[in-house]
């Protein structure tokens, strides 16, 4: 493992996107947004993915310095463009004008279309939390040119990682919130466990058979992602693509040279909420508090140390990393090396 700090990490990003084309505000965010991901130890939707960013700016598919913009609106609504700009900047763009309105009216529901990839949605939802703001953001489409999970029962790749995420603010307490793949397994973790020659765990993934395996190989062999938790997790899958892309009319806005086979499609969908709508909040937040307290004091069973609060995980590996720093792996590293080789950068 290769161990670098928050300060370190963020410049080493934000110079590879800068000299690939990025300015200034974008490649800032896009930066605290991946390492914020690893720090939260979510490392599958963090520096990880800067080569194939670097690599889509010099495609066309990622315009760097486009901003997102509002299409149409209501006091309540908002269909945004990101202009095929980086996706966590159209994506926090988005929950931001959410906030504003929810703020203003009491809920509001924000859609993206036209964006690149926007990584860790848990990001989103605790910018809401932050401001005292139930969230939910609901992301699909990424399977109409390139499906890669199989629906519940079925043999044949229809659907995709599709995934979801929640966030509920808090008092004292860390905000509750989750964010993951409809999928049992993200799509990094199928391609990382590929490349390092590892098997993957059961119940994961099915052979172009249908068939349950553990062997990475398959699904690129035309096998593919099975849904979490059978079809109730289906079921999800299937919400995420009816928020995502078919509420929010994504697939109007497809561009053909634009954001790849995978991202063209995405519709993400973002409810924010007050949290004191129907009762102060700080009534709310004691209620809140004293769930989490008590949710936590419940002995753990053989096997697990404690029993934790959605959330927790991230919080917890936060303190760890800013105090350890953050351990990359070293095929990632590699991977960042020498996407900045090629650009020039010699201060990696």
């Amino acid at each position: 493992m290769i161990i670098k700090t928050v300060e370190e990490l963020n410049r080493v990003v934000r110079e590879v996107l800068l000299a690939a084309g990025a300015d200034e505000r974008n490649a800032g965010g896009v930066a605290e947004h991946l390492v914020l991901a690893n720090l939260s130890g979510v490392d599958t939707h963090g520096v990880w993915h800067l080569s194939g960013y670097v690599a889509a700016i010099k495609a066309g598919e990622l315009v760097p310095t486009a901003w997102p913009q509002i299409l149409s609106e209501t006091s309540a609504s908002a269909l945004i463009t990101g202009n095929w700009t980086f996706g966590q900047v159209a994506a926090r763009y988005a929950m931001k004008v959410a906030i504003g309105k929810a703020e203003r009216s009491n809920i509001a529901v924000v859609s993206l279309v036209q964006a690149h990839h926007i990584g860790r949605l848990g990001y989103y939802v605790e910018m809401a939390a932050s401001q005292g703001l139930i969230s939910m953001v609901w992301a699909g489409g990424y399977a109409e040119e390139a499906p890669a999970a199989v629906p519940y029962g079925g043999c044949a790749r229809l659907l995709h990682t599709n995934p979801i995420a929640m966030g509920f603010p808090a008092g004292k307490e860390t905000p509750m919130m989750f964010d993951y793949a409809t999928t049992a397994l993200s799509g990094v973790k199928v391609v990382n466990a590929q490349r390092r020659n590892e098997a993957l765990p059961p119940n994961c993934i099915v052979d172009k058979d249908g068939n349950p395996s553990t062997n990475p190989d398959d699904f690129f062999a035309g096998g593919g992602h099975l849904p979490f938790g059978g079809h109730k997790g289906y079921a999800l899958m299937m919400a995420a693509e009816f928020l995502g892309r078919v509420f929010s009319g994504s697939d109007r806005f497809v561009e053909a040279n634009r954001a790849g086979p995978i991202l063209r499609h995405q519709g993400v969908t973002m409810i924010a909420m007050k949290a004191d709508l129907f009762q102060p909040f700080a009534e709310y937040a004691e209620r809140a508090d004293e769930m989490e307290r008590r949710t936590r004091a419940v002995p753990p069973a053989p096997g697990f140390k404690a029993v934790l609060v959605p959330g927790d995980p991230e919080a917890q590996t936060r303190a760890i990393r800013e105090r350890d720093g953050i351990p990359i792996a070293e095929d990632v590293w590699q991977s960042i090396v020498e996407v900045a080789s090629s650009l020039g950068v010699k201060s990696i």
